[in-house]
């Protein structure tokens, strides 16, 4: 090989931009894959008045007027908090879109509230669709897709109701206000939601690619706002899909009627391969064979 012909062979470095984005989306890949994340996930079960016992779960699991309720056989156990739990255990009353995660023999249960109902999804890190994941494409990061934006806030928050992945379930959130911010000199606003951190935002929408190229129901980007300031940055290189792009055990907030784009957003994620496939039961979903 010549020196001319080694040098063409070394790839161009990259630029900051592009760096920087594949730092965070592999930092993003690794969290969802989490060995308790959503993608280990092997079932969802809605809790009724009536004691059930749910596959590959200790106990019986009802609900009640203060909260969801197990009761363990005298051989099985699970693991509250940190400390083993036997016998009767209540949870007392969980707040919407909260929950606690306990421990069981071969993975862990997270005992949650949807909809204003108790809910299981018990999560496992030898769930086969978790082992054979290999990651989500995305479109390339390009600079024209990180906007500057502005925040509008209203005089008090607004609860936005808004549908659900689960047919039937609606989702109540406090908005804030919205971004607004302009693509080839046309002007758009998107509703945002209050994050998980003091003045982090999130934005949930479809847009001319929705059931094309990316996830049809949603996908979700998020930006900061800093107290006492309007002004913030839009990257939709970084728009994600939430869980309900792989799983139907999901029960994600579908966007609100103001935040369907009209144009192509061709950045960020693009729809997985692969999903995971649930069949209603009685008592809820659970895994339908052949569907990983």
């Amino acid at each position: 090989m010549t020196l001319s012909s080694a040098i063409e062979a070394v790839p161009p470095a990259q630029d900051p931009f592009t760096q920087e984005w594949e730092k965070w989306h592999d930092a993003h890949e690794e969290r969802r894959a989490d060995p308790h994340g959503f993608l280990a996930v092997t079932g969802l079960f809605w809790l009724t008045a009536e004691p059930h016992r749910f596959p590959g779960l200790p106990g019986e699991w009802f609900t009640s007027v203060t909260g969801p309720v197990v009761v363990l056989a005298d051989d099985e156990t699970i693991t509250v908090d940190g400390s083993e739990a036997t016998g009767t255990h209540a949870f007392g009353p969980l707040a919407e879109r909260d929950g606690v995660t306990v421990g069981f023999d071969g993975g862990v249960i997270e005992v949650a509230k949807r909809g204003g109902r108790d809910i299981l999804r018990p999560r496992r890190p030898d769930f086969p669709f978790l082992t054979a994941y290999t990651g989500t494409a995305a479109f390339p990061p390009d600079p024209r897709w990180r906007i500057p934006g502005r925040f509008v806030r209203f005089v008090a928050p607004r609860s936005i109701e808004v549908g659900a992945a689960v047919d039937g379930l609606r989702h109540v959130y406090d908005s804030p206000g919205y971004v607004e911010f302009t693509i080839d000199g046309e002007p758009f606003r998107l509703l945002a939601f209050d994050g998980h951190r003091p003045g982090s935002l999130f934005a949930l929408f479809t847009d001319a690619t929705s059931g094309v190229t990316t996830y049809a129901a949603n996908r979700s980007v998020s930006f900061d706002v800093v107290e006492g300031s309007d002004t913030t940055v839009v990257d939709f290189n970084r728009a994600t899909n939430l869980p309900c792009a792989y799983t139907d055990f999901a029960t994600c907030p579908l966007p609100p009627a103001e935040n369907r784009l009209r144009i192509a957003v061709t950045a960020g994620e693009r729809t997985p391969q692969r999903r995971v496939h649930g069949e209603a039961s009685a008592d809820g979903l659970v895994p339908r064979a052949g569907s990983l």
